[in-house]
């Protein structure tokens, strides 16, 4: 540490007694909480998985940190809350981090340094890249204990800002801004990440769609080649060519559909103007109807289900549309199935907001989406880290950045012994038995 920020300083007085402080306190930690996340990383195996996946390209006899080392300290910052690769320069250090990847506390050697994380970030090549995307996809299948009978995958793409001359950035002018906008991918029910690819900043077209659902699809038929699968998104991804390619290889979609449809509009011109009289008539603030149709636009195949719903209020007349494969009433179809894809907007939340993951500001479009595939990793960390909390506990559905600031962040004092490690926590911590419970599937496992 620089000496400078070494050196003790005075703060105001406490009762009449001279306040000094400094950073002396010699084997602390501020994150004991990635014990807990070392023990899940370990039932996971999310290190060693991504690491089989990237060729080693060190002189052998130069080697001090090995891959798996280096995306435990990654992934494990990551969800400690430090995005940032230059971290590292700092982390290396702490007790709690050594440990957590597989060193000693105070005789091991220090972990990775920023220069070394980058390169690494910069290191995996296309083919690695696209190795470890499909070992994302593999652990969310593995991650079933037994083989669901269906699964909805949301598929949405999200806004990434861009800060540079990076490779891939377009202007967006519905954002105004330069950007990325990479497809996020998870399964509906659950909230489990499935995969999240980088892309260029604009709209997704249907055989880019097309491409993405067949890799992605194509490798969880490779683990569960029966199981019913929903697709469902918003009006970008309803393309003619992925809809086509749904019904080719029998898999039900749902999306929306794009409304400025003058055909579609006069189909449902009628119930419009009920709805609205009814409304009027009737002084309500609001109304709302839906109405199933049967459409072919001129680029589609064969004709296809329909749902509008139409809702009346003191501002007009909103008409929404959606294109669908599955049966069922209008508003069942509505309601229940394509509005619950809004869930997903609260995953990649917790994916991008709570876990940084658009930090993407490498030059090369290769180390953002290895960047990517980390943040996932970590988003699987956190995720399982939530599942293991009982039930009546209110961190049962608590959000990543509260699980953090609760059971990640805690103060820890670390003693290393000659034949044992001491971690002392806070005697006032407020989940201390919450934490001592999380612990206790890991209570006597091999070091």
């Amino acid at each position: 540490m620089n000496e400078d920020i070494a050196l003790p300083f005075d703060l105001p007085s406490v009762c009449r007694k001279k306040l000094s402080v400094g950073f002396d306190g010699g084997r602390l930690s501020s994150d004991a909480g990635l014990l807990l996340l070392r023990g899940i990383e370990r039932q996971l195996g999310l290190a060693a998985r991504l690491a089989g996946c990237i060729r080693e390209w060190r002189d052998p006899e130069r080697i001090e940190h090995s891959l798996v080392e280096m995306l435990k300290l990654r992934m494990f910052a990551i969800a400690a809350g430090y995005e940032d690769a230059n971290d590292c320069g700092s982390l290396r250090h702490d007790p709690v981090f050594k440990m957590a990847v597989g060193r000693l506390p105070e005789s091991g050697d220090a972990l990775c340094s920023q220069p070394t994380m980058s390169r690494l970030e910069n290191a995996p090549s296309k083919i690695e890249l696209g190795r470890m995307m499909a070992a994302m996809v593999d652990q969310f299948c593995d991650s079933y204990s037994h083989k669901p009978r269906s699964i909805v995958l949301d598929i949405d793409d999200t806004f990434d800002a861009v800060h540079g001359h990076q490779q891939l950035s377009l202007f967006n002018a519905h954002y105004d801004e330069r950007c990325f906008l990479p497809i996020h991918i998870y399964e509906g029910a659950s909230g489990k990440p499935v995969a999240m690819i980088l892309r260029t900043g604009k709209t997704p077209s249907g055989k880019e769609v097309r491409t993405v659902l067949k890799h992605v699809v194509g490798r969880i038929r490779k683990h569960w080649p029966k199981v019913s699968i929903v697709v469902r998104g918003d009006s970008h991804y309803g393309r003619h060519e992925s809809m086509e390619w749904c019904e080719n290889q029998g898999i039900d979609y749902v999306f929306g559909f794009g409304g400025g449809n003058a055909v579609v509009d006069a189909m449902v011109g009628e119930t419009a103007d009920a709805l609205c009289v009814e409304r009027a008539e009737g002084g309500k603030e609001k109304l709302r109807s839906y109405k199933k149709l049967t459409y072919g636009a001129k680029s589609w195949r064969c004709e296809r289900t329909l749902v509008a719903r139409l809702e009346a209020s003191a501002k007009g007349l909103d008409v929404r549309y959606i294109v669908t494969s599955l049966e069922g009433g209008a508003r069942y179809l509505y309601e229940t199935i394509y509005c619950a894809r809004g869930e997903a907007e609260n995953f990649i939340k917790l994916h991008k907001a709570q876990l940084a993951s658009d930090r993407t500001s490498c030059r090369d479009p290769k180390a953002n989406q290895f960047r990517l595939i980390l943040h996932t990793a970590a988003y699987w960390l956190m995720l399982a880290l939530r599942k293991a909390m009982p039930k009546k506990s209110p961190l049962f559905r608590a959000e990543f950045q509260t699980l953090r600031l609760h059971l990640v962040k805690i103060a820890a004092r670390v003693v290393e012994g000659a034949s044992r490690i001491r971690v002392s926590l806070p005697s006032a911590c407020p989940h201390a038995a919450l934490f001592r419970r999380l612990a206790s599937p890991f209570l006597g496992a091999d070091p």
